[in-house]
């Protein structure tokens, strides 16, 4: 947003209230910058993972003389 709709928006917090409120952001895990989340990365991953158990299983299975 710009500064010209924040400057007429009510005001909805007091000044100290908005100051505890920007303190309590600052702090701890919140002030920790983070990527972006990913999902499709995430199912890519996942896709891979059960792949490769599913790869490792029939190898142990042919191993073990199941097949």
């Amino acid at each position: 947003m710009d500064d010209d709709t924040d400057r007429y928006a009510p005001q909805k917090l007091s000044r100290s209230d908005q100051a505890n409120v920007d303190a309590f952001l600052a702090r701890g895990v919140n002030s920790v910058k983070r990527k972006p989340f990913r999902p499709i990365f995430l199912i890519f991953l996942l896709i891979a993972v059960v792949t490769g158990f599913s790869l490792l299983s029939q190898v142990i299975a042919q191993w073990a003389g199941v097949y």
